[in-house]
């Protein structure tokens, strides 16, 4: 892919996240054995709402999990402005969760596998983990 990911748009980063996290969380359920398509729905959902993904990512900036310039690209998608919002979450949660997909998208673009597979599995862990 020819694509500089440093130069982009943060809201084409957080399409293109979204779209691989979502790959991502099927992939894992279905590796899990959830196979009847109306709970693969209602499980996936846990995962890529918008409540979840800034749930994850406060909780790695609140850890300090994210390097420096992992920060920098979650506050540059966290600060785009999308003129819309969902009309059931906040704004906030919106922009924490916009971040989220911005920094997935930024390392999938980048090709960066291995910090990418990283995020991913400490995304569904955490999920995982909030579920009980």
């Amino acid at each position: 892919m020819n694509l500089d990911a440093r130069q982009m748009k943060s809201l084409a980063l957080a399409y293109m996240g979204d779209a691989v996290y979502e790959v991502h969380v099927r992939a894992h359920l279905l590796k899990s054995g959830t196979v009847k398509p109306n709970q693969l729905h209602k499980e996936a959902v846990t995962f890529v709402s918008a409540k979840s993904q800034a749930a994850i990512v406060m909780h790695w900036l609140k850890t300090k999990y994210l390097t420096g310039e992992e920060e920098k690209v979650v506050n540059r998608g966290r600060n785009a402005k999308s003129g819309t919002v969902p009309k059931n979450t906040s704004v906030q949660t919106y922009r924490y969760s916009t971040a989220f997909e911005t920094l997935i998208g930024y390392y999938y673009l980048l090709e960066n596998t291995e910090r990418l597979d990283e995020l991913l599995n400490a995304a569904v862990t955490f999920v995982e983990g909030r579920k009980g």
